[in-house]
């Protein structure tokens, strides 16, 4: 039999110190003569320790009892778990001359200090725990408010039903350091989910996890399980939870007289652990117990079974015989195993087994069946493999590690990226930050995500791209707003075309190019002039938060340079009708510049509005008659071009347009 005991079994570094402690003080001060020494209640809760130092001279002050109970000159010595503020002021204030002594665990401590300080700020308390434990009654005690006490589901929704909970209050959240810390997340889940204005402080201590988590794996991998502690200990009784769940075959036992030795004959593994207030000399006595037990007897019986396997176990084997369509492999057991093609890793429909493994390969597989009809061992390297990647998939869940993966399916929903083997979704609206119509340029290409929920039992693996597009660009945007400047020219792509303008991806944060600034000129629609994908060089014209304006009026082509000479008063010029107003026209010049003609200047005969001689389009020729600089306006005239020509005669009275 082998008997592996847990790393971390035994005295946490609070329980140690708190029992050396009253043990050094009944070596220091103890004995006939002296005077009383007391822990207030057990200092830890372990009954075996609690009665050594009984005997060694340190009683157990009632937790029921005040100072007035208490010895003149007594020592108190402050159990590990902690104690309430009014318990320390009661004795402090007694005046009785009462030493006391603090052996409550650091860890307990700083809860104390988190509740202290934000209870006093007004803030609401939440502790997760046992009410009826006393680390958590203690630590209560330092609270200068009601606190909020949850130890399951239930007492969450009470809470919210009966108002303690406020949408207006800041809380700070605490835990009792012994609780479970898989318990503990579940909890604070549901928690977060109403959003509640709540501060979380984990505050299980590093050695519970520790211990916690070396017990789970332990407990994985045996065939039999001792978790050693006292009945009154959380911790130790969360061990026995976590080892049963585990592993069926889980005793809790205080000592090594506590245990049937004969129930573990048929184990061939067995795990121990111990709470943090089980001492090492208990959890040596039952080692050495455990070992004795391997006597020749025992022996035989496991030699005559040759090898014991179970249903779901991972076994070790070597490979004497391939056929296309199964592997047969020596396990070591009174029977040989067999992997069918199915069952061979992710061997295809019509892969040849021949050609993947040979005679002598070492491999390693899980018992699907003891007995496949024909006395031989069902194997299975495809369902291993399975949970090796899940478990992968599953730290990457519980981590937020980033993974990499080919797409090998784009659906209308969203895409399928293979994970060895197994798949995971990223739907539509988790694939980018910004809606993506069409999805298939992700085909065969290999994407990042996040994994933001994990269900195997469901085949449920989602994954979600945008979160890190969304980070990249966060990043690059801060690059981006860091470097750039007004009046700068940069580069960029065209991401949007709308009515108003153009949005151009900058690298980092989008612009906006709006329609009055494209062109010196007049556009009359971004999307007869741009299309997406287009690379644009523009000037920052100006930057508001995190709001880019850009143009591509630049300074240095500026129609109205040079246009006082150009357009001087008395030259001839020719352009074209670019709109049209009742009093006038507005013929264009040259992009960017258009003069007035004025309906009084079109002809010498007189025209009631333009449009009766004129359209857009029209080429015309004009003298110009007006140029203001200042406020860039130009007036141009055809009649002035024809001063020297005869006046038309008047039409007659019955051919002039009716007002109507």
């Amino acid at each position: 039999m082998q008997i592996t005991i847990a790393k971390s079994a035994g005295f946490c570094f609070g329980v140690e110190r708190a029992v050396g402690m009253a043990f050094n003080e009944a070596k220091n001060k103890g004995g006939e003569g002296k005077k009383a020494i007391y822990t207030y209640g057990p200092i830890i809760h372990n009954d075996i320790v609690t009665e050594e130092l009984e005997e060694d001279g340190v009683h157990i002050f009632k937790e029921n009892e005040t100072a007035a109970d208490a010895e003149e000159g007594a020592t108190i010595i402050l159990r590990s778990h902690g104690v309430s503020k009014s318990v320390v002021e009661d004795f402090e204030n007694s005046g009785k001359n009462i030493t006391l002594i603090d052996a409550t665990c650091p860890f307990v401590t700083k809860i104390h200090n988190i509740i202290r300080d934000e209870s006093h700020k007004g803030n609401g308390v939440i502790i997760i725990g046992d009410p009826a434990h006393p680390e958590i009654e203690g630590s209560a005690g330092w609270c200068e408010n009601e606190p909020i006490f949850i130890n399951c589901e239930e007492d969450i929704n009470k809470a919210v039903e009966n108002g303690k909970l406020n949408r207006e209050r800041k809380y700070v959240l605490v835990a009792q350091t012994t609780f479970n810390n898989r318990k503990f997340k579940e909890l604070v889940a549901l928690i977060e989910k109403l959003e509640y204005n709540i501060y979380v402080v984990n505050t299980i201590c590093n050695a519970t996890l520790k211990r916690q988590t070396e017990c789970a794996e332990l407990a994985k991998n045996s065939d039999a399980m001792i978790v050693i502690g006292d009945k009154k200990s959380s911790n130790s009784r969360k061990l026995f939870e976590i080892a049963q769940k585990e592993c069926p075959n889980t005793f809790f036992i205080q000592k090594l007289g506590d245990l049937d030795l004969s129930l573990f004959k048929s184990f061939r593994s067995v795990g121990i652990t111990a709470g943090a207030s089980t001492p090492n000399n208990i959890i040596k006595e039952v080692y050495i117990g455990m070992s004795e037990m391997n006597d020749k007897e025992f022996e035989e019986a496991l030699n005559e079974t040759f090898k014991t396997i179970r249903t779901g176990e991972v076994v070790d084997g070597k490979v004497i015989s391939v056929k296309p369509d199964e592997v047969v492999v020596n396990i070591g057991y009174k029977a040989d195993g067999i992997i069918t093609k199915n069952e061979f890793g992710t061997a295809s429909q019509n892969a040849d087994l021949t050609q993947l493994v040979h005679e002598g390969d070492e491999i390693k597989a899980k018992v699907l069946k003891l007995n496949d009809g024909d006395g031989q061992v069902v194997l299975s390297t495809k369902r291993l493999q399975a949970e090796r990647v899940s478990k992968v998939l599953e730290d990457a869940f519980a981590n937020k590690t980033v993974l990499k993966a080919k797409v090998t399916e784009v659906l209308t929903g969203g895409l399928i990226a293979i994970v060895d083997e197994t798949k995971v979704f990223v739907p539509a609206s988790l694939v980018s930050d910004t809606y993506e119509k069409d999805l298939s340029k992700y085909q065969d290409q290999e994407i990042e995500f996040v994994i933001t929920e994990f269900n195997p039992k469901r085949r449920r693996i989602i994954g979600d791209r945008k979160q890190l597009v969304a980070a990249k660009k966060a990043e690059q945007a801060k690059e981006l707003f860091g470097r750039i400047n007004v009046g700068d020219v940069v580069k960029g792509e065209v991401k949007n075309i709308t009515d108003f303008g153009v949005f151009v991806d900058l690298g980092g944060a989008d612009g906006l190019l709006h329609i009055s600034e494209m062109s010196w000129g007049r556009i009359e629609a971004p999307k007869k002039v741009f299309k997406v994908g287009d690379e644009l060089e523009v000037m920052i014209k100006d930057i508001k938060g995190d709001r880019i304006a850009l143009t591509l009026k630049f300074p240095d082509k500026n129609p109205w340079n040079n246009a006082e000479e150009k357009y001087a008063v008395g030259k001839q010029v020719t352009g074209k009708v670019a709109r049209m107003a009742d009093f006038g026209a507005f013929v264009e010049l040259e992009p960017g510049i258009d003069a007035l003609l004025h309906v009084s200047q079109i002809s010498k005969n007189h025209i009631e509005k333009p449009a009766d001689v004129l359209k857009v389009g029209d080429e015309v020729t004009a003298e110009v008659v007006n140029f203001d600089a200042e406020n860039k306006r130009i007036s141009i005239s055809v009649k002035a071009l024809t001063a020297d020509e005869a006046p038309a005669e008047d039409a007659p009275a019955e051919e002039t347009p009716s007002e109507n």
